[in-house]
């Protein structure tokens, strides 16, 4: 039982050490304790401030990262628009072209058909004045016997005429 209920001697000693300890410790390791303490946790402060700084960073940059996403976009859909313009443009630029073309081949054809169609009347004209003449010259060269046969072609030749 000796443990249990130590000598008072042993206990003003033990006491006496424990303070000295602790006033030794409370005037060299506490300050420095304390001020490593203080130091961890400006710099743990310091640490979470800088990460909510770069996470507004962060949340900045993507904002503008998806602006300009955005603006590139846009610039994307206006070429296309403007190229899809220049190609429509062009393709009926050449449509006119072609329309323009065929409009004046189909019209030098048309002025040659003309042409040949006049030729051709023409030559109809020269070749039925051609048989008239040649006619008229073989009935003028027959001879009527009989008064009445003259008459009578006189008649017939003066209702062809009325009829024309």
């Amino acid at each position: 039982m000796k443990l249990l209920t130590p000598d008072p001697g042993l206990l003003l000693w033990t006491l006496l050490a424990f303070l000295i300890v602790f006033f030794i410790l409370k005037k060299y390791a506490w300050p420095a304790i304390i001020k490593g303490l203080k130091e961890r946790e400006e710099g743990i402060a310091n640490a979470i401030a800088s990460a909510e700084k770069i996470k507004v960073e962060m949340a900045q940059l993507k904002n503008e990262n998806e602006a300009l996403l955005q603006q590139a976009r846009e610039e994307r859909a206006v070429m296309i628009k403007d190229a899809k313009e220049a190609s429509d443009k062009m393709l009926s630029t050449a449509k006119e072209k072609a329309k323009a073309e065929y409009d004046r081949i189909v019209a030098d054809a048309q002025q040659a058909i003309q042409q040949q169609k006049n030729a051709a009347l023409t030559d109809v004209k020269n070749q039925v004045g051609a048989l008239v003449i040649e006619v008229s010259e073989k009935i003028l060269k027959r001879e009527l016997s009989n008064k009445t046969e003259q008459e009578k072609y006189i008649k017939g030749l003066a209702e062809v005429i009325k009829l024309n």
